[in-house]
């Protein structure tokens, strides 16, 4: 069993598919694949009856390349990791943090089937899958993907809290493409279990892992903003991202577009929101003394205490 966070932030109890049941998956498809490339082998040997023999092998190997390498990548970015075999088997194939899986990772995987499957029998990728941990052949490794088995007892889930709402849609503009796998996998597990920490102890996780998401980010961190409530902003607003590219949901942008909210640019030289959790009541300017400064969490950390 393993723990798999997905791109909702939802840690599944799921198994990774082994030898058999993917060797299986793949007979399946090679067998659909096949088929499709003899018929469109025989049709192309009577359509090309009067080429002469260089231009016959060139479309023989342009077809072979389509049918047995481009499909599969096709067939596998617009399901999002199943293929027909690996629907039969309840397979799918996921991202190492468990979110869907895009045209990039299937290229890897289908260029790397190439040789590891079809050039060598499936010599290579079984070897392979024995050995690693989790059943990944090389085009997994390469590829950065993990094959899962869907048909599995559903554990019990825990969704990760929503933002403050004065944070909805603030880092819409933020650069998530340098925040490593590893790092939401952290984040995301830190907020489904901050509840059941020490506070001191969640209080410093939050802001060591705050500041290391706006190190990958390049943006400097936003003013009067707790290091926990930014950590659910920030991944609120990569669950959105990758809603949009994998079921087509309108961005945050679109919603601005259509007046549905309108969100504080980021980052912003704007006035520090009031904090969520504090009761917005109208009080007299009072100058700030040492004793109310706040008191910042261990390790020298620049994101505001929680409230």
């Amino acid at each position: 069993m393993s723990d798999l966070v997905t791109g909702d932030a939802v840690v599944l109890g799921l198994r990774p598919a082994r030898v058999p049941s993917r060797a299986l998956a793949f007979a399946l498809d090679l067998f659909v694949y096949l088929t499709g490339y003899l018929l469109i082998s025989v049709g192309l040997l009577v359509a090309t009856a009067s080429l002469d023999e260089a231009a016959a092998a060139a479309v023989t190997v342009a077809s072979f390349v389509l049918v047995l390498v481009g499909v599969p990548i096709a067939v596998e970015t617009l399901s999002h990791g199943k293929s027909l075999g690996k629907l039969a088997c309840g397979l799918r194939v996921v991202r190492e943090d468990g979110g869907p899986i895009r045209f990039r990772h299937a290229l890897v995987r289908g260029a790397m089937g190439v040789v590891e499957l079809l050039a060598t029998f499936g010599s290579v990728a079984c070897i392979a899958s024995l050995v690693s941990a989790r059943g990944r052949r090389l085009g997994d490794v390469f590829a950065g993907t993990l094959v899962i088995r869907e048909r599995v007892p559903g554990a019990r889930v825990m969704p990760v809290p929503a933002p403050p709402p004065w944070l909805a849609g603030r880092f819409a503009g933020l650069d998530l493409s340098a925040v490593p796998d590893g790092l939401w996998l952290a984040v995301r597990q830190y907020l489904t279990r901050m509840n059941q920490l020490d506070p001191a102890i969640g209080a410093a996780m939050a802001a060591k892992l705050a500041d290391e998401l706006v190190l990958r980010t390049g943006a400097p961190p936003p003013a009067g903003v707790p290091a926990a409530a930014y950590l659910m902003a920030v991944v609120h607003e990569r669950q959105s991202r990758d809603a949009a590219r994998a079921f087509g949901r309108p961005s945050w942008q679109e919603h601005q577009q259509q007046g549905v909210a309108a969100a504080l640019p980021y980052p912003a030289q704007v006035q520090a929101p009031v904090p969520y959790a504090a009761p917005v009541e109208a009080a007299a300017p009072v100058a700030p003394s040492p004793e109310a400064a706040p008191v910042r969490p261990a390790g020298g950390s620049r994101f505001a205490p929680p409230s």
